[in-house]
């Protein structure tokens, strides 16, 4: 009894963690659709920047030594990229679309692994990666018949980029876990992506309408919030057992895309997000261990 009760608060936080994630993905879309994609990227990264110096100040975080910073700025780097295409890709399908796709992830994550942490790929895994590739087919052979524009099948694509981005994203995750602080992870993830967006802002920076403001601090505020969550409940609870519960943000994309855009969720879509979900928990089981976040909003 005492066990099921020890699992319940980090599972309630899990679930919540997710549902901020894709409120955040929504916001930001809602935003990029209002001021263009660079001044929400850009204006969001400034408002996180500022959110997570605040933080580090406050709880006295240490400044990290030049190995950290290196895989900070890396890191950085990657997820600045990923956040992009993801963003640039939700601007031209539905939430849930997105989402679904960008749940391939943890299965490019495998391969990854294998080939920078050496780790072993077993024949379970490799059924799995299969299956998941079976599922991303499935949601593609709807954009492949001509039923959407050519600019959506553009979107499809570019989250599968974003996914191989963010798998490349799951790896250095796994290197910093002990290494740094939560706070002090978003904070550099956060500087670092406006580092990176900032070299476009003399040509495509704006001071966005006093009406974004709230999308822009909602987003910031979101990911910082919804980081700290899933933070605080992998801590405290196996991987294992609250893996399943990230992908509940199908279901919040399909719900949120639908009240806050009008979108409605296709058979293929929901056909190959259980395809690929199915895929990733085999793999996770195979592999009995952490395969780490696999919600894209992270960025």
């Amino acid at each position: 009894m005492q066990a099921k009760s020890s699992f319940a608060i980090p599972f309630v936080v899990c679930c919540a963690g997710v549902a901020l994630f894709s409120v955040m993905d929504a916001a930001m879309k809602g935003l990029s659709l209002s001021i263009g994609l660079y001044n929400a990227l850009f204006w969001r990264a400034v408002t996180g920047t500022v959110l997570g110096l605040a933080l580090m100040l406050l709880l006295r975080q240490r400044w990290p030594d030049r190995a950290v910073l290196r895989l900070h700025l890396l890191r950085g780097t990657v997820v600045a990229l990923m956040a992009g295409l993801f963003f640039w890709a939700i601007m031209r399908l539905p939430l849930a679309e997105a989402i679904a796709l960008s749940f391939i992830a943890p299965l490019v994550a495998l391969y990854l692994a294998a080939w920078l942490l050496k780790e072993k790929v077993g024949r379970e895994a490799i059924g799995a990666s299969l299956l998941g590739l079976v599922g991303v087919g499935v949601i593609l052979s709807g954009r492949l018949r001509g039923d959407y524009d050519a600019d959506a099948l553009l979107g499809a694509l570019a989250v599968l980029a974003s996914a191989m981005l963010f798998a490349w994203n799951l790896i250095l995750q796994r290197q910093q876990a002990q290494r740094a602080s939560p706070v002090e992870v978003a904070f550099f993830q956060h500087l670092v992506m406006l580092g990176v967006f900032a070299l476009g802002a003399p040509w495509l920076a704006i001071i966005p309408p006093l009406t974004a403001a709230p999308l822009v601090l909602l987003a910031a505020t979101l990911a910082f919030t919804s980081l700290a969550a899933l933070a605080w409940a992998y801590a405290r609870a196996e991987a294992q057992r609250l893996i399943p519960v990230e992908y509940s943000a199908f279901v919040w994309a399909a719900i949120i895309g639908w009240l806050a855009f009008g979108e409605a969720v296709t058979l293929t879509t929901v056909a190959g997000a259980l395809l690929i979900v199915v895929a990733c928990l085999i793999a996770a089981r195979a592999k009995r261990a952490e395969l780490a976040h696999v919600e894209a909003g992270i960025a």
